[in-house]
């Protein structure tokens, strides 16, 4: 069969069955009587091989020892197309994403293009203080998606302040993003992410933080209680007076409750909550002393009621601690 016939066969131009034949993959069998080359059915069925085997994403080289080389295992070869391919389609993501986040940007010329894109190359720096200048530079050039995908893996206590900074004028999409960063299997992601919605403004941010109460998560819950906290969110009670007996963030989790005490209802029910914890029996006399002291700032009849009873308490540090915060509020 002449090249003509194989190059329409086959659907390899003429062209590359001749730099096939210079590369030593192909080598016709035989001439015509006018020279032309001529083509065996062997041959025909090395250049599907040949075909086949780029087709994987071989190089030519790659293809000739495949074919030519018995020893040749294919396994090690097919090991190294995967990670080649893993590699390439990590890369080409990447692009992907960062085009995306450009075309979010709405850029009006090259100069912002160019402006989005050093942007982006700063807060993915190696350098802590290029990445909290890019944040800080940020808020109005950079869609929300990066920033806070740069806040969900930002290390630095400095940087991440500023990312979470930025975030909070970035405009809408932020709280959902960051809401389904709680649902990461690295709890470093969900406790960026947390608190990251701690401090975003509006009522998305607040109905994501009131979600995030129920969350599996002790830390994502103490996190988004103290932050209801500041907010008015009477419902992370019992998540705050929970984490005053395990001494977790007691200390700002009884200054969150204070401040939820001012509205006198949620006051009540604070003082109630506190009371029962201390009259459980599985409370221990550290967590005791806690909730009592927490009931220091709690105002009204009933708190007051409470300490007059745990100041004849059978524990004398929750007695002491009662007595001496009664005092307090007496002088007042």
């Amino acid at each position: 069969m002449l090249i003509g016939e194989v190059a329409r066969r086959s659907g390899v131009s003429a062209r590359m069955l001749r730099h096939y034949e210079s590369l030593g993959l192909v080598r016709p069998s035989a001439r015509s009587g006018s020279g032309y080359r001529e083509y065996s059915g062997e041959d025909i069925q090395r250049i599907f091989q040949i075909e086949s085997l780029r087709s994987l994403g071989l190089s030519l080289r790659e293809i000739g020892r495949a074919l030519d080389d018995p020893g040749f295992l294919p396994s090690a070869l097919v090991d190294d197309l995967i990670r080649r391919t893993r590699e390439r389609i990590a890369a080409e993501t990447e692009l992907l994403t960062r085009l995306r986040r450009i075309h979010a940007a709405e850029p009006a010329g090259w100069e912002d293009v160019l402006e989005v894109v050093a942007l982006l190359q700063a807060l993915g720096s190696k350098s802590a203080d290029a990445r909290q200048r890019a944040a800080l530079s940020s808020a109005a050039g950079v869609p929300v998606e990066a920033l806070v995908e740069a806040a969900l893996s930002e290390s630095d206590a400095n940087v991440a302040g500023a990312l979470r900074w930025a975030l909070a004028r970035s405009g809408d999409g932020g709280p959902a993003l960051l809401a389904q960063a709680l649902g990461s299997p690295a709890a470093a992601v969900r406790e960026r992410a947390v608190r990251s919605l701690a401090e975003l403004p509006g009522d998305e941010a607040t109905e994501q933080l009131h979600k995030a109460l129920a969350h599996p998560d002790v830390v994502v819950r103490g996190q988004a209680a103290l932050a209801l906290g500041t907010r008015g969110g009477a419902d992370a009670v019992p998540t705050l007076i929970d984490m005053i007996v395990e001494g977790r963030n007691d200390t700002d989790a009884a200054d969150a409750l204070s401040v939820l005490a001012r509205d006198t209802t949620t006051a009540d029910r604070i003082a109630i909550g506190l009371v029962d914890r201390l009259a459980q029996d599985t409370t221990r006399a550290p967590a005791r002393g806690r909730l009592t002291q927490a009931l220091a700032d709690i105002p009204g009849a009933r708190a007051s009621r409470a300490l007059g009873e745990l100041s004849q308490d059978a524990d004398r540090a929750v007695a002491l601690t009662a007595t001496y915060l009664l005092q307090l509020r007496e002088a007042r």
